[in-house]
């Protein structure tokens, strides 16, 4: 199951990725030489009349569009370019302008994000969006809300400064922050007043033995309902809803750095394997939106501007926008190795740490 699951995530994933750089290449003119999905040797594959070898190799981790002229790491001109005829020359990468060469190259993240949409839209389309109101209904006996004097009936207008009418945004933003202190401004009786609330934090295991910290408040919000949505609006959500994991993203990241989130939680090609399978083993619903949080996870990760990931291009591009020319080719090839050395090592950490997780090992 995991093997299936793993599959039949991140295929078509990296799929979508690259075909996002490779339509955009075609869009603007660029012969892609090679479209693979996997490194290292080619398994089986054909070419098509562009001249585009369209494989599939054995490692299965990623994959890539070859664009014609694009011959080193940082994508700069050699001589070997410079000796191209005129019209073949046109058809390459380094022949593009800057902002093509940059559409091109967001390309990939940018459709992982569209697809990721279109998945959340779908659902709330299908299912429609919860309305809870801030409002407590009860209040756990022992919980923190109850050492912060919070009762039944209090409604809460902001956290940590930001006004909020959604319970549901309120409990996210608990759940991803163990061990915080969080400001409230509740409302009761007429006045407003302001409570503060140290999180506890709480290692829960999943159905699956799968162990995560969260914070707690300790409340239950007084009630709510499920509303329709149009298409626009469950777009609009949908957004709104990618924006918010990619926030979470960001906030687990810092959390983990600043010692708040064990290192264990990071995850590699083990962990998405062993989630996908139990995901699937949920059925097609939860596979399908564990997808769509892979696919923003992947968008995001190739947005950092880590030189030898999408964002590290994206990165010498603006460079290059703000000098007015490139980069020293040597420099920029220096960087993408530093790069490319870090992704393999930060790779290679992860995978110890996920095979370490597992219950073989005494995980």
């Amino acid at each position: 199951m995991y093997l299936v699951g793993f599959l039949l995530l991140l295929g078509p994933l990296v799929t979508i990725h690259e075909l996002g750089h490779y339509l955009v290449g075609r869009w603007f003119g660029v012969k892609a030489e090679a479209f693979s999905i996997g490194f290292g040797q080619e398994l089986f594959g054909y070419t098509d009349r562009r001249g585009t070898r369209w494989k599939v190799a054995a490692l299965p981790l990623g994959g890539y569009v070859q664009f014609a002229g694009d011959m080193n790491p940082a994508s700069q001109p050699s001589e070997e370019w410079k000796d191209l005829p005129e019209a073949e020359r046109s058809r390459t990468f380094q022949s593009k302008p800057l902002w093509q060469r940059a559409l091109i190259v967001a390309a990939g993240p940018v459709t992982n994000l569209l697809l990721a949409i279109a998945i959340l839209a779908s659902f709330n389309v299908a299912f429609g969006k919860p309305i809870v109101p801030p409002v407590i209904g009860e209040v756990e006996q022992g919980s923190a809300a109850e050492r912060a004097g919070l009762r039944a009936g209090d409604e809460i207008a902001a956290y940590n400064g930001q006004a909020t009418d959604d319970f549901m945004e309120l409990r996210q933003f608990i759940l991803t922050s163990p061990g915080s202190t969080l400001t409230l401004e509740v409302l009761r009786d007429g006045e407003r007043r302001e409570m503060t609330v140290v999180l506890p934090s709480l290692t829960v295991h999943d159905n699956f033995g799968n162990a995560s910290q969260i914070g707690q408040l300790g409340v239950r919000p007084a009630g709510g309902e499920m509303a329709s949505v149009g298409p626009i609006e469950a777009v609009t959500l949908a957004v709104r809803q990618t924006n918010d994991i990619v926030v979470m993203m960001v906030r687990g990241i810092g959390q983990i750095v600043s010692g708040q989130r064990p290192v264990s939680e990071l995850g590699g090609p083990v962990k998405i394997a062993k989630f996908s399978g139990e995901q699937m083993s949920l059925g097609w619903l939860s596979f399908v939106q564990f997808v769509a949080l892979v696919s923003i996870n992947l968008a995001f990760i190739n947005l950092l501007p880590i030189p030898g990931l999408d964002g590290g291009h994206l990165a010498f591009y603006a460079a290059e926008a703000v000098r007015r020319k490139p980069l020293d080719p040597r420099s920029q090839e220096w960087a993408f190795r530093t790069g490319m050395a870090f992704v393999l090592m930060l790779m290679l950490f992860v995978t110890i740490n996920d095979v370490a997780s597992l219950s073989l090992f005494g995980g």
